[in-house]
């Protein structure tokens, strides 16, 4: 069995960053491309890719870890050592070795699922976050800015500052880890196993963004036109007509709906 941490040349207990790193170091030097097309390296290549699609995938990760440690206890089994003893202790010590590994395999995995749930989270909430506010504004069509006295409106552009920063920041990270361009593919070399890490392209990234929140505002305003909420609620609050201020309540939406996300996930895990 092809020993696939040796191929990428990492430890077992890497985590899927450096199994990463691992990859697009060895797929920039070997790549046939950069090797006048040849046969070696071109070999070469595809066990690093065929290690990376494996390793980089919990689950796969996982069944090949299972097979492997599988393969060691039958080779020690068969080897004349106190392991392969049929001594009812050594048996016992062989399970309880066994099971510890094992577990091991299964916590890792269980982890880096987590840890991958987490960062899609972060990235899905400040997105649904962004196209509810925007379709928010466009109903309600709040004034809160203009009605607010000088303390307040030193507030809502600090909490919109803040807000923007803190949106720019999860959108970057959201499009670092789960999209990829073309030009970076051919750039840092990267292959089918790549893409299907990064499942989506940054221009359809970019484009679903753009039509969310233009449909979601669009949506908004529709709604709006039927129903004016400035003389049901808050009417000091509320106008009957679209602010420009209403560009500050996005950001400032995202970032408290984000802030109280955080806090329950930290809080379950």
């Amino acid at each position: 069995m092809a020993n696939y941490y040796e191929i990428l040349q990492v430890s077992p207990e890497a985590t899927r960053a450096e199994i990463k790193s691992a990859y697009r170091k060895l797929a920039r030097k070997l790549h046939p491309d950069k090797n006048n097309g040849s046969s070696e390296t071109a070999i070469a290549f595809a066990k690093i890719a065929e290690a990376y699609e494996v390793l980089s995938d919990p689950k796969e990760r996982a069944l090949y870890d299972q097979k492997v440690l599988s393969a060691q206890f039958r080779k020690l089994q068969n080897a004349d050592s106190l392991f392969a003893s049929t001594n009812s202790h050594a048996q016992r010590w062989r399970r309880l070795v066994y099971e510890h590994r094992y577990n091991e395999i299964i916590d890792r995995m269980i982890a880096e699922e987590r840890r991958e749930s987490l960062a899609l989270q972060k990235i899905i909430f400040p997105i649904v976050a962004l196209f509810f506010s925007f379709l928010l504004v466009a109903v309600l069509k709040p004034k809160m800015f203009e009605q607010s006295a000088m303390l307040g409106k030193i507030i809502l552009i600090s909490l919109f500052v803040a807000g923007v920063i803190h949106l720019i920041g999860r959108i970057r990270e959201g499009f670092l880890r789960f999209t990829y361009s073309d030009n970076e593919l051919h750039e840092s070399i990267l292959d089918d196993a790549e893409r299907r890490v990064k499942p989506v392209s940054r221009p359809a990234a970019c484009v679903f963004l753009f039509l969310g929140i233009v449909v979601s505002f669009g949506t908004g305003l529709f709604i709006g036109s039927f129903f004016d909420f400035s003389h049901l609620v808050l009417t000091s609050m509320f106008s009957d007509s679209l602010k420009p201020e209403f560009v500050f309540y996005p950001p400032i939406f995202v970032l408290v709906v984000d802030a109280m996300h955080t806090i329950v996930s930290q809080s379950e895990f």
